[in-house]
């Protein structure tokens, strides 16, 4: 399959997915012709600036995107209790669709981190990653295609920790049978629905027999509902050691919190980095976020340098999400072309353009397809 048509199939997945899942919980959001609001979180470090580069790229392509621009920081409510501003809730509640940038998250006794607060605040159940490679972008891998379902809200991301005496401290991973056959029937529909052949839970049940065997044993249930669909369970650091050997031996893998942290990030290794890997959260009653999900990168922000493909590409999952397949395919294709030129590219893509001079060519090119 080539590039192209590799992440038109992989981009459109997420919207689909959750179209067709008529589980509990599993809302889907219909978009009418016309402009829609989405609320846009520039975010820390080169945040604003490669957000900015997106919307002007959706300018180019004249997307009817309407942007509410909501910055998120954690404030202390009522009893201590962490929230995001209510400006920014609203908003998210009232759009249902985000866009967000990197968040940075202090590191201080009792902050809590700016993406878990946005998980736990709008349900963001599934994490999907795309992994595909790019054409005229050189990696050791020239053929991967892969996804990573991650369960988003729980595991040991879900934030339980106390000191036990000086000098020992807990932390709790919690694994609840809900949340672990939500995110299994999520995968299962995600695979149906796109015609990718198998499944695999990735696990650690030989160790944590209690807390992975239950994700594993939802897993194993649902997958009796998918009969067409190949199933397969295979241990955590089996899954690294066959990933980094020949990644095309994977197809959606779907996983618990952390593992899935881990995971998705070496996949996009495969592929170049996370500066040209997209992400979407998938949320209860239609709530979606989609977003970059490298690092801030304070030492080149406000230097022109930043890379914006990991955000824009994020957006064209979006822009799919919503239905606005015309304007999303426009702008992968305005990008990727971009990319195999060779001709203007960020530093981190081999080339000594700036960040301004990348999303011109990403412009022009848009245009240009008009």
């Amino acid at each position: 399959m080539a590039a192209g048509s590799a992440w038109r199939s992989m981009l459109s997945q997420v919207g689909g997915a959750v179209r067709a899942v008529r589980s509990p919980g599993l809302g889907s959001r219909s978009f009418s012709r016309g402009m829609q609001t989405v609320t846009v979180i520039p975010g820390d470090g080169i945040g604003p600036e490669i957000s900015a580069a997106v919307m002007k790229i959706f300018e180019a392509a004249k997307a009817p995107i309407q942007w509410e621009e909501r910055n998120v920081t954690a404030i202390q409510g009522p009893g201590g209790r962490w929230m995001i501003p209510p400006d920014a809730k609203e908003s998210m509640d009232k759009s249902k669709i985000g866009l967000k940038g990197p968040l940075k998250t202090p590191i201080a006794a009792g902050h809590p981190s700016m993406n878990l607060l946005l998980r736990k605040t709008f349900d963001l159940y599934a994490n999907v990653r795309p992994c595909v490679s790019i054409e005229g972008y050189r990696t050791p891998y020239t053929d991967v295609n892969l996804v990573t379902i991650r369960e988003n809200t729980e595991g040991e991301y879900s934030g339980i920790e106390h000191l036990i005496v000086d000098g020992v401290v807990q932390s709790i991973k919690l694994i609840t049978e809900d949340a672990s056959r939500r995110i299994a029937e999520y995968a299962f529909e995600y695979a149906r629905n796109n015609q990718r052949a198998s499944v695999t839970a990735v696990h650690k049940a030989n160790i944590m027999r209690m807390s992975d065997g239950l994700f594993l044993r939802k897993c194993r249930e649902v997958a009796e509902n998918f009969k067409d669909i190949k199933f397969t369970e295979m241990y955590l650091d089996t899954v690294c050691l066959n990933m980094v050997q020949d990644p095309t031996q994977f197809d959606v893998l779907v996983m618990p919190n952390l593992y899935g942290d881990i995971l998705s990030d070496l996949c996009a290794g495969l592929i170049g980095g996370l500066g040209v890997t997209p992400s979407g959260n998938i949320g209860a009653n239609g709530v979606a976020i989609f977003e970059s999900v490298h690092g801030t990168a304070p030492d080149i922000a406000g230097l022109d340098m930043a890379n914006p493909t990991a955000l824009l590409l994020s957006g064209v999952m979006m822009l799919r999400h919503m239905g606005l397949h015309g304007y999303g395919q426009k702008i992968e294709t305005a990008c990727f072309d971009t990319i195999r030129d060779k001709k203007v590219l960020t530093k981190d893509l081999g080339g000594n353009s700036k960040c301004s001079e990348f999303t011109a060519e990403i412009c022009r090119r848009v245009q240009d397809l008009d």
